[in-house]
């Protein structure tokens, strides 16, 4: 249903290999937990583009959830499940098959928080 490919100036991104339908789980992805006495040994490491903050604790989602390119205008939604420690990866408008899902790095879908990286549209 998911495939990783170059995405536009973006580096390497995630597409669909099918439609999604607004509201539709387009991944459950399970997640390694890094413990907060862990988290400053990533920073100097190429994990740090990849972590989802987990609390105190750090998170690296498998399956695709760490690949997934940030938007200001995110096409899905991720939803920290720390009951199943997963991420849930939710469309939030219908996706064609063939388009890049993008999330906002930064949580809420609208929020315009700073990225340290220049943001592509």
């Amino acid at each position: 249903m998911l495939e990783v490919k170059q995405s536009t100036e973006k580096g390497r991104g995630v597409f669909t290999l099918k439609s999604f339908k607004k509201g539709e789980i387009i991944e459950k992805a399970p997640v390694i937990i890094i413990p907060k006495s862990e988290l400053r040994a990533i920073m100097t490491t190429v994990l740090v583009d990849y972590f989802f903050q987990w609390g105190r604790e750090g998170a690296i989602a498998l399956g695709y959830g760490s690949l997934y390119n940030h938007s200001y205008k995110p096409n899905a939604v991720f939803i920290l499940n720390r009951e199943d420690n997963c991420i849930l990866f939710r469309a939030l408008r219908d996706i064609a098959p063939g388009e890049e899902v993008t999330i906002n790095y930064k949580g809420k879908p609208d929020r315009k928080l700073p990225v340290p990286f220049k943001v592509v549209e």
